[in-house]
């Protein structure tokens, strides 16, 4: 998909475009595509997922969720309702859990002052493992591989998470070969 390259703030567009057919999609495959090229094991550790709460998060959350799932993404920490700021999860990335637990990266859902709404802005960025903003490299080779991509790996049978208050909900395969925790956390 043509124009899905990031600034230093992430990728901002309207609403209307991330909620087209594949859109938000092709981003996060490429997204997880690149951390995983870049030596990162997504099945260890975890991932963070948080926003300002305009208008479309709760159903990207979800996406996001279900594509991480289909990637390998073995444990999901996500802000209480969807809600966390950039700065909240910065700190969550850098202090949260025990080393084997540590959060390796956020997909963060801001368009930061830009307004919100179906009519208006809607945006996403990746930080990672220090809580900072993705450095060029891996901006850079997520925008390469948005261009080139065919398809995306999304687990669609996963349960869509109450993101309403917290609490971890656990799957298992149904083979019991492999489980998934998403623990949705306060984001005060």
């Amino acid at each position: 998909i043509k124009g899905q390259k990031p600034g230093t703030s992430g990728l901002r567009k309207k609403t209307k475009e991330f909620m087209g057919p594949n859109y938000l999609e092709n981003f996060v495959q490429s997204a997880y595509d690149s951390i995983k090229e870049n030596g990162t094991d997504l099945s260890e550790g975890s991932l963070l997922i948080g926003g300002d709460g305009r208008y479309y998060n709760p159903e990207a959350i979800q996406i996001i969720i279900k594509m991480g799932v289909a990637n390998g993404v073995k444990r999901i920490w996500v802000g209480e309702n969807g809600l966390m700021s950039t700065p909240a999860v910065s700190a969550t990335i850098r202090e949260r859990g025990p080393v084997w637990q540590k959060a390796y990266g956020s997909f963060i859902l801001t368009a930061s002052h830009n307004p919100g709404g179906p009519e208006e802005d809607f945006g996403i960025k990746y930080n990672c493992e220090n809580g900072g903003p993705a450095p060029d490299e891996v901006t850079d080779a997520i925008y390469a591989k948005t261009t080139t991509i065919k398809s995306y790996n999304i687990c669609k049978d996963f349960p869509t998470i109450d993101l309403s208050k917290p609490g971890t909900t656990t799957v298992q395969a149904d083979d019991g070969s492999t489980e998934v925790s998403v623990e949705v956390i306060s984001s005060t």
